[in-house]
């Protein structure tokens, strides 16, 4: 049932733009294998081999600290409507922080927030659909703005305090580079 392609085909953009939300893996070497779920406006199909998806502020900061040890990505979308289907995306991946030069083009894609923390680049070298007969029905009610409302709460410089004391080290230890990549020399 499983079918493979080397880029991304008009339908699976399709099917990607319809989902209200997708899974991101990534894993290091060593230690921990990252699942997450993701949300919001924050993923474009720019090309049928490359996807963008920008990182709002989170609890932990996995992706960021595995890319910078391997660059391996899998991002996954399932239908929990009428069509049973899973679609994955297969590549590599980098890490783009605010202060990288590339961040503005790649931002301008987005509503501005300035929650978001780090925007990923991936070069999809594999596409693979497969059924979703076991995913079950659900209803969409609505997204949450619960992230939205804690970061205006506390401000741009709150958010940034927060990054830096608690999204440096992935679980395992690894610097994610969002200290140097996100805080400027006055934060």
């Amino acid at each position: 049932m499983a079918k493979q392609f080397d880029q991304i085909e008009d339908a699976h953009q399709r099917f990607i733009e319809e989902q209200h939300m997708f899974f991101t893996g990534t894993a290091a070497p060593d230690g921990y294998v990252n699942v997450s779920p993701k949300g919001m406006d924050s993923l474009r199909v720019l090309g049928p081999n490359r996807i963008i998806w920008r990182n709002m502020t989170g609890s932990g900061n996995e992706t960021a600290g595995h890319l910078a040890q391997s660059n391996r990505m899998t991002l996954m979308w399932c239908s929990f409507t009428t069509r049973p289907m899973i679609l994955r995306c297969y590549g590599t991946a980098r890490t783009i922080h605010r202060l990288d030069p590339d961040w503005s083009a790649l931002d301008a894609h987005f509503v501005p927030a300035f929650q978001a923390r780090q925007i990923y680049d991936l070069t999809v070298t594999l596409v693979q659909t497969s059924c979703g007969y076991a995913v079950p029905f659900m209803d969409f009610v609505s997204d949450r703005d619960t992230l939205d409302k804690w970061a205006q709460s506390r401000g741009q410089d709150q958010v940034r305090d927060y990054w830096r004391d608690r999204n440096t080290l992935t679980m395992d230890g690894a610097p994610t580079g969002i200290v140097a990549g996100n805080l400027g020399p006055d934060a």
